[in-house]
This record gives C-alpha cells, sequence and structure tokens, in this order.
C-alpha cells in the first residue's frame, strides 16, 4: 500500500534492469502518481511514457544520459530537497535496485538532514535480471554455494590477496560498472591461477531487446585474445554456473548467443 503525504516526500525506488516489465508493483503504483520524477538513463523510458502521469515534472538526472544530460549527484540531492519542500511527491527512479551501486548513501543523508520523509522501493538488480535472461543460476548445487557483487570501478585499490581469493573462491563473481576492465580481470585472473575449466559471461543490455550474452571459458582465454566490446551496460560474470548457459538459456537474443571461441571454430572449419 503506498502512502502520500500532503507534507511532500521522497521515493526511492528501483526501476529493475531494463524490462520495463520488470518493475514492482509498488514502484509502479509511485509513478503514476508521482508529481516530480528524477529518472536515471539506465530506466526504460516505456515506463514513464505509458505510466507518468501527464501533469508530471519528468527530469532526466543520468550520467552519459541519452538526453544528453550530465548531472552531479549534488544537484540531484537538491533537486529531491527543493521539490519535497514544496510539498511535492518526488519519485527518484533508478535502474536496478535502489541500494546495490548507487548513490543512494548519498540521498539518504540529505533526506535525512533535512528532516524529508523518504520510502525505499527495492528493485530487481541487473545481476539477477542477467542470471534470469541467460539462464545461469547464481547458485547451485555442485557449482557455487556463493555469489558475491563486485565492482572494479576503483581498479587501484584492489591488491594481490583480493585477486588470489577471487581467482580461487568457488563462489559466483558479478562484477558491475566492470566492463572496460574486462581484460585486466582475465589477464589477473589467469595470473593468479583461476581454475580453467570455469566460466566467463559478458552480458550486455541485459533483459532488453538489445541483450548480448557471449560465453568463455579461462582456458580458451589462455592463448586467444577477447573480441572487442562496444562500451555499453555490460555485467561480467565468472564462476563454474556460466557453464549451465547454453543449457538453460532460454531468451532469444537478436544475435543468437554462442561461445566467441565456438564461431571462431566454426569459420575457421567453413573455410578449410
Amino acid at each position: 500500500m503506498i502512502q502520500i503525504s500532503t507534507k511532500g516526500k521522497v521515493i526511492l525506488a528501483g526501476a529493475g534492469p531494463g524490462d520495463p516489465d520488470l518493475i514492482s508493483v509498488k514502484a509502479l503504483k509511485y509513478l503514476q502518481v508521482a508529481d516530480v520524477i528524477l529518472i536515471d538513463r539506465l530506466v526504460s523510458p516505456i515506463l514513464v511514457d505509458e505510466y507518468a502521469k501527464k501533469e508530471a515534472t519528468i527530469i532526466y538526472v543520468g550520467k552519459q544520459c541519452s538526453k544528453g544530460i550530465h548531472t552531479p549527484q549534488s544537484e540531484i540531492n537538491e533537486l529531491m530537497v527543493e521539490f519535497a519542500s514544496l510539498g511535492k511527491l518526488v519519485l527518484r527512479l533508478k535502474g536496478g535496485d535502489v541500494s546495490l551501486f548507487s548513490n543512494v548513501l548519498d540521498e539518504l543523508q540529505v533526506l535525512v538532514e533535512n528532516q524529508i520523509p523518504y520510502e525505499i522501493v527495492p528493485g530487481i538488480s541487473a545481476a539477477f535480471g542477467a542470471a534470469a535472461y541467460t539462464g545461469i543460476p547464481l547458485t547451485a548445487r555442485s557449482y557455487s554455494r556463493g555469489v558475491r557483487f563486485l565492482t572494479l570501478y576503483d581498479l587501484k585499490n584492489v591488491t594481490h590477496e583480493q585477486w588470489r581469493n577471487w581467482s580461487s573462491t568457488e563462489d559466483t563473481l558479478v562484477f558491475y560498472m566492470s566492463g572496460q576492465r574486462l581484460n585486466t580481470l582475465v589477464n589477473q585472473f589467469i595470473l593468479h591461477g583461476v581454475e580453467k575449466n570455469k566460466g566467463l559471461a559478458v552480458v550486455q543490455q541485459a533483459t532488453t531487446p538489445e541483450q548480448k550474452t557471449q560465453v568463455f571459458q579461462f582456458t580458451d582465454l589462455e592463448k586467444k585474445s577477447l573480441p572487442s566490446f562496444e562500451y555499453v551496460p555490460t555485467l561480467l560474470i565468472v564462476g563454474n554456473v556460466v557453464n549451465l548457459h547454453h543449457e538453460f538459456s532460454w531468451f532469444k537474443e537478436q544475435n543468437e548467443t554462442t561461445s566467441y571461441f565456438d564461431n571462431h571454430k566454426t569459420l575457421l572449419q567453413n573455410a578449410i
């Protein structure tokens, strides 16, 4: 049940990983009644186009936003406080989940400091969306009993001990915001003795019609270089569970998902 206050309120909500149908019912209800919507670039525009009320103020605040706006966090904080202080219901709509690898701490602190009522509405994170839409269970009996959500955003602070731990663990590792660090990840894992049969999945634009998945094994990556990847929202999944992808993938991608090295072998065979 949603609660609307005449004093102004901020709703911090996750919109899910890309597929507009994956938003929660609660977040959707707030979207339909919000006076002001501050929206990230990874939120499907279909949600606002179809469900926001016509008189709502829509402000795009994502970095590298398709609208060409680059909004610093300090300005987002100011917008929330400004509109909520005017008695508005403000929806801060984020891609994925609201509290995983986002600036929610900054936003919570400024709301508390200004005594602005708020509510947190969880969303389906990109990791869960990518895992579901690629048929890769994040944990599975005999494959992995744990999962870690990580990022290589601050690469210089990753120690050799951390690389060794990541390379040796049986947990599934999911790396956010690390697409540009892919080659470093592969090289460091091999250098630190990763099990060669472990899989690596590169999932781009998960749960959208543009989703593209490529799967590798480290035994192949020791001998061959990774192909180039375009810079789009990318999630990296490392672990034995990745090897289940070919058996359980169900989502039809525009370019049918196969291993890069399988494609390479097919091209060579056709050429002979």
